[in-house]
């Protein structure tokens, strides 16, 4: 059991242990119910520090591969069998509080300020350019690279669309995948995303929730072959999907040969110290659709988003609704790129996420 560990790899140590077991976990390599090596054999036969390994296992906790048993070591507690079996036992959803402190969401205004100012001097006369259908090169190649460093998502930027928000961008899936098409969400769920699915004359059939996701029973039962969802933090139940719940998922698009609509609304901003793997990059079939935006990350009034097709739908999305121009600014997705580009991004979702960490140790 000698894991290879690259130590010239621009990837964290501890990242690389994660992906390594994850998929051995996945794979059925350690079954549910085994117990993962110790953290001290697996950092010697690794070769990599205790606290390496044991950031590698808190990972695969937060994101509900194992969970750690006192006294006892960790345990794997993602099954397959979990998406596959029929029988659902009745649970309550636990109400998830996550207190914040005044103003700990918000983008610092001067960070803010100094990069917009730094836009009109170093682009001149470029902001008044028109954008690209698809969006600024700069903005898309920028979300390219981080989507890549904070979740393993290799997508290139002809698959990023940029658009004024999400509601924008639920219209223009409903116009590239049909409106004839049943489209399944969750319920309860985000209010808009139903309104403007019905808005756009899709029919919509709510999923109720379970404590981990929608109901294995309620995925069977559906005709949609759409499902629309939000893995993490997903409002206003504040329940995230487990791992195994987040491959059912991917399960059912295959065998509906349909598409999951992933909307990562707030799943940058977990507590954990690595950002949520999204269902985007556990897909193997290019049939999930991920949305997010900065309405959340930055401001309520940055009213820019940004979809990631699968490949095979960017020539089908040229061809028939490539006419379409883009609804962001220009001015706006070049402030935004420098924002990604130069750290500043990722800096203040690495400040509120301590700061989340910090309040919900103290609650």
């Amino acid at each position: 059991m000698k894991y290879f560990i690259d130590k010239n790899s621009s990837q964290s140590a501890y990242i690389q242990l994660y992906h390594i077991l994850r998929n051995d976990i996945v794979s059925g390599a350690f079954p549910f119910g085994s117990k993962l090596p110790s953290k001290r054999m697996m950092a010697e036969e690794s070769d990599i520090s205790v606290i390496t390994v044991e950031h590698a296992y808190s990972i695969l906790c937060d994101e509900g591969y194992a969970e750690a048993r006192q006294r006892s070591g960790y345990f794997v507690i993602y099954k397959e069998s979990d998406f596959i079996s029929s029988a659902e036992t009745a649970a309550t959803v636990s109400e998830i509080s996550d207190i914040a402190v005044s103003g700990e969401n918000g983008f610092p205004f001067s960070v803010l300020a100094k990069t917009m100012r730094r836009v009109l001097n170093d682009y001149g006369d470029s902001i008044m350019v028109k954008s690209h259908n698809f969006g600024c090169l700069q903005l898309r190649s920028a979300i390219s690279a981080y989507l890549a460093r904070s979740n393993g998502m290799k997508v290139k930027p002809e698959q990023i669309i940029i658009g004024a928000g999400a509601e924008y961008l639920y219209s223009l899936i409903v116009q590239l995948l049909g409106k004839n098409r049943i489209f399944a969400l969750e319920n309860p769920s985000y209010s808009q995303i139903k309104s403007v699915y019905r808005a756009n004359g899709v029919k919509c059939d709510m999923l109720e929730m379970g404590p981990d996701g929608i109901r294995t029973s309620e995925l069977k039962r559906t005709g949609a072959t759409v499902l629309h969802v939000t893995p993490f933090n997903s409002y206003p139940s504040g329940i995230t999907a487990r791992a195994s719940k987040r491959y059912e998922y991917l399960q059912w698009a295959k065998d509906k040969n349909g598409y999951i609509i992933e909307d990562n609304f707030d799943s940058e901003l977990t507590v954990s110290t690595k950002s949520e793997d999204t269902v985007f990059s556990l897909s193997d079939s290019g049939n999930v659709i991920y949305i997010n935006t900065f309405s959340h990350t930055i401001a309520p009034s940055m009213r820019a988003g940004y979809m990631v097709l699968p490949q095979e739908l960017v020539e089908k999305f040229h061809r028939q609704l490539g006419f379409y121009s883009c609804t962001v600014p220009v001015f706006e997705q070049y402030v935004l790129a420098e924002l990604i580009n130069n750290g500043d991004f990722e800096r203040n979702i690495n400040r509120i996420r301590r700061l989340r960490r910090k309040n919900r140790q103290n609650i």
